[in-house]
């Protein structure tokens, strides 16, 4: 029986949504987790460091093809192997990270899925800016373990926010600890709004997260819909279940022989808008009707 390798800096528990679409995708092409396929899981628990180690060990337990997502553990499973085929699920460019040498014809043992985290940063802002006009201050919330993506973020923030004249504040935090600590100086320098960065720490500390944001009473724009379904404000990003079934077809081609230099780089097309409308109305937020005709879904 064939073995995939998961890589990913998250938890079972926060990965239970995604992986649903994963094991769709492996049907799709005739895979079926311990039937004809086992998945043998390694998982960081938000502890991004770990991830090499456990890259390595996939490697060493000689699995048929790697499923590394996010970005992060994308790059430490090609830093861990160059002869075992990888599928990744990133957020960024990945001709820019390095992965590929082109979208059309990556050129190596690694393929996948851009889901558009970074493309979408002025997008996000944009539609905060709707719902929250008096946005003057704007609280940036970046994981520092997660470089690529921070510094990424941070960049598109500020020049997105240049031309509106609000003013980035940037707060760092890579644990649990850090995201009370930074709610509780965003709120003394008196941000109006938080954008928390694409990060899958973040998206586990999900239910952290929306609790500060109503504690202190802070609007909030998120990368992922999961954060939104528990009291964030907002989010909009690609479709998860689009991509991590993408993400599946491909794992399993590439158990039926297909190389992955062969398979061009998929680029997500669906986007959602999702926004908490009992979270608007705990911030006194009216939600303007141009944008409930955007939003892909509601959450009352």
């Amino acid at each position: 029986m064939p073995v995939i390798g998961l890589l990913d800096p998250r938890s079972p528990d926060a990965m239970a949504d995604r992986l649903r679409p994963f094991r769709q995708g492996l049907k799709e092409t005739g895979h079926v987790e311990g039937e004809n396929v086992a998945i043998e899981y390694r998982w960081a628990e938000g502890q991004y460091e770990r991830l090499p180690a456990l890259a390595a060990e996939l490697v060493r337990r000689q699995v048929a093809v790697i499923f590394a997502t996010p970005t992060v553990s994308a790059l430490a499973a090609k830093s861990a192997t160059a002869a075992i085929p990888i599928v990744f699920a990133v957020g960024d460019d990945p001709v820019k990270l390095g992965l590929v040498a082109s979208l059309a014809r990556p050129g190596g043992n690694l393929t996948g899925v851009n889901f558009f985290g970074a493309e979408v940063v002025s997008k996000r802002l944009e539609l905060l800016r709707e719902l929250v006009p008096r946005i003057g201050r704007l609280a940036v919330l970046v994981n520092p373990s997660n470089a690529v993506i921070s510094e990424t973020t941070v960049r598109e923030v500020e020049a997105a926010a240049r031309s509106t004249g609000v003013q980035v504040q940037v707060f760092n935090a890579g644990t649990s600890r850090e995201i009370d600590a930074a709610f509780a100086n965003l709120v003394r320098e008196r941000s109006d709004a938080v954008f928390v960065g694409g990060d899958a720490f973040f998206t586990s500390r999900r239910v952290q997260l929306s609790t500060l944001a109503a504690r202190y009473l802070i609007p909030s724009s998120c990368s992922q819909r999961e954060i939104t379904e528990v009291g964030g404000l907002m989010s909009y990003a690609t479709n998860n279940s689009d991509t991590y079934r993408q993400a599946g077809v491909y794992a399993g081609r590439i158990l039926k022989g297909a190389k992955p230099a062969d398979l061009p780089v998929v680029q997500s097309s669906k986007f959602e808008l999702v926004i908490n409308a009992q979270t608007a109305r705990m911030l006194s937020l009216t939600v303007p009707a141009s944008l409930l005709a955007l939003a892909d879904e509601v959450i009352e």
